[in-house]
Formats: C-alpha cells, sequence, structure tokens
C-alpha cells in the first residue's frame, strides 16, 4: 500500500499500542512507528517520569515529545510514509498535535477490558523497569476515558480483548477504508 496516512494509537499502558502499531506500519510499502515514550527517553539530564506522580515538568516534556513526534511524522509522510504516533493521550492533546499534522489522521483508542490490559502489562518484558508500576496507573488512566469524547472527536474506539493483533489491524484497515 502506498497511501501516506498518519495515525494516532493511543491506550493506556500495555493495551498494545506498540505492537498493533508496529503491525499496522508493515502493512504499507514504507512504514514508520513513532513512540512519544522513546522521544522523552532521549533526554539524558532532567527527565520528568510521570510515574509516580504527574508533575508540570512531565506534562512540559510529553508535550516537547508530541511536538518532535508530529515533526518527524510530518517529514516521514510527506516522504511517502505511514507514520503511526504511539502515545498516551487524550482526545484534547490529540487535538493540539492534530494542528501540527500535514496528511490525513487516523485515530485510534485500543481498549481492551481492565482485566487484561493489566495482564498484557504484567507480562510485558520489553521495558526497562518492572512494569508492576504501572498497575495503579492503567487503572487510573482507563477508568478516566472519557470514551464519549473519543467518539465525538472521531476515533476508532476498539475493543481488542478477543482480536489477534493481525486482526486488530484489519479493523483499523477496515474502519478507514485503507484496503
Amino acid at each position: 500500500m502506498k497511501k501516506s496516512s498518519i495515525f494516532i494509537l493511543s491506550g493506556t499502558p500495555g493495551s498494545g499500542k506498540s505492537t498493533v502499531a508496529k503491525a499496522l506500519m508493515r502493512r504499507f510499502d514504507f512504514g514508520l512507528h513513532v513512540p512519544v515514550d522513546n522521544l522523552r527517553e532521549w533526554v539524558v539530564s532532567g527527565i520528568a517520569h510521570p510515574v509516580p506522580e504527574l508533575t508540570p515538568e512531565s506534562e512540559r516534556q510529553f508535550a516537547l515529545a508530541r511536538r518532535s513526534a508530529a515533526w518527524l511524522a510530518n517529514v516521514y509522510a510527506q516522504a511517502g510514509f505511514a507514520v503511526a504516533i504511539d502515545d498516551v493521550i487524550d482526545p484534547g492533546n490529540a487535538a493540539k498535535l492534530e494542528q501540527s499534522l500535514s496528511v490525513p489522521i487516523c485515530k485510534v483508542l485500543l481498549r481492551p477490558t481492565l482485566e487484561v490490559t493489566q495482564r498484557r502489562n504484567a507480562e510485558r518484558k520489553n521495558k526497562p523497569f518492572h512494569t508492576s508500576v504501572l498497575q495503579d496507573v492503567i487503572t487510573s488512566i482507563y477508568k478516566a476515558h472519557n470514551l464519549d469524547a473519543y467518539e465525538a472527536a472521531n476515533w476508532l474506539v476498539l475493543d481488542s480483548d478477543t482480536l489477534s493483533v493481525s486482526e486488530t489491524v484489519d479493523a483499523i484497515f477496515a474502519h478507514f477504508r485503507l484496503n
């Protein structure tokens, strides 16, 4: 597939954003996965982690990483790449990000049940820390999701509990009519 699109994939930690983003990008001739957390981790001195508490400085660093992700997405999209920005982002912050993007945006909230998300998080081995520190954060973010706000902002809200990664990507393609 050659169509250049930018996807924003959101969801709680452990919802499958990175896994789905990579699988989604493999469906395109040219695809780039931009994890906002990775951009944040480029900070060598003064990084403000959002756990155990989201502070004004961690919020500032998220905003910087999101602006950087938008810039990177635009550069690659203008060169013919599809791009997936992977972030824990709400519709309000996503709207700010969208203002900086130059091609059509496909927004997806991965929303498996809380139980499935917690199990997936516990099974992850791809983090440089023990993922148990995210249990309360996941519960808090999950409960704070205002699904009506996502749907009003034209997000695909996808319960991926029983879907394989490939089926999740198929559902995204079908919803946005990318085939």
